[in-house]
């Protein structure tokens, strides 16, 4: 690991433009990729990118929250803040993985889920819920890995797993700083004062048993070397899909539900 950073510069590492998206993931990592569009309900959301691909082989469902690199880019994804037909789109494809016994692998850098006044008339809260819901009782392997960003609802919408991993200068959290900052002192301003209060990062996550690996980045961070970030994300995703092998759907599930049920739980050592 690299030396210790505080909060806010990891935040800002996790936000920097620079830093592998979903494209560029789904390449390094996986062959014969298909991507897969729409949400069979009427709509199409960029934000979220997702098909059916082979990893060292075999057969699994990739879906990622997406950003963009340029201006407009960023306009085409919606700064990577999924709508309702996203996570639908989502849950289709997690959906077709059951039917096909494919591992599921999801990849989240996400400020969030959109707060536009059309999204909630379209049902953001229900399509998140239904997400939560759902991935919950799959009985197939599913890994979540926070790539970037991981905030609010819209990031847990793709991060029930059954193993959720870290890039080590991620952050995932509740909402924003700048939100926290807003809603606690009624000051944006303070956003590196909460990102020490929000214990977003991996080393605390992990400490927490919110997250159950950090992948290593390149000193500086994902975005000076990403083959190598991506050499080891490749090699902890290889590792841990290989530790569910052998077990049943009904494990899977069980074993699932057993994990998000024991979070909040103090560590040994606050106890």
């Amino acid at each position: 690991m690299n030396e210790p950073m505080t909060a806010a510069e990891r935040v800002a590492i996790a936000r920097h433009h620079q830093r592998p998206n979903a494209q560029e993931i789904f390449d390094f990592l996986f062959t014969d990729l298909f991507i897969q569009r729409g949400d069979r309900l009427g709509g199409e959301d960029e934000s979220i990118l997702g098909g059916v691909a082979r990893f060292h082989g075999r057969p699994v469902t990739v879906i990622a929250t997406r950003k963009g690199r340029t201006l407009d880019e960023n306009i085409k994804y919606n700064f990577g803040m999924p709508s309702p037909e996203g996570y639908r789109k989502a849950l289709r494809l997690m959906r077709q993985a059951q039917k096909f016994r494919r591992p599921i692998f999801t990849f989240i850098d996400t400020p969030g889920a959109y707060p536009g006044m059309e999204a909630e008339e379209r049902g953001q809260g229900e399509a998140i819920a239904r997400n939560l819901m759902e991935m919950s009782r799959l009985t197939v392997p599913i890994i979540a890995t926070v790539t970037g960003e991981g905030n609010s609802g819209g990031a847990l919408a793709l991060g029930v797993g059954d193993r959720v991993l870290m890039l080590e200068n991620a952050v995932y959290s509740i909402l924003s700083p700048e939100g926290f900052a807003t809603i606690l002192w009624k000051d944006a301003s303070r956003h590196g004062q909460a990102c020490e209060l929000m214990r977003l990062t991996a080393p605390d996550l992990k400490r927490l048993g919110i997250i159950d690996e950090i992948v290593p980045e390149p000193a500086g961070g994902a975005h000076l070397a990403p083959d190598i970030a991506l050499r080891e994300l490749d090699e902890a995703l290889a590792r841990n899909l290989k530790s569910f092998s052998r077990q049943s759907g009904e494990a899977l599930a069980a074993g699932r539900y057993r994990k998000f049920r024991q979070m909040g739980t103090p560590p040994k050592e606050d106890q």
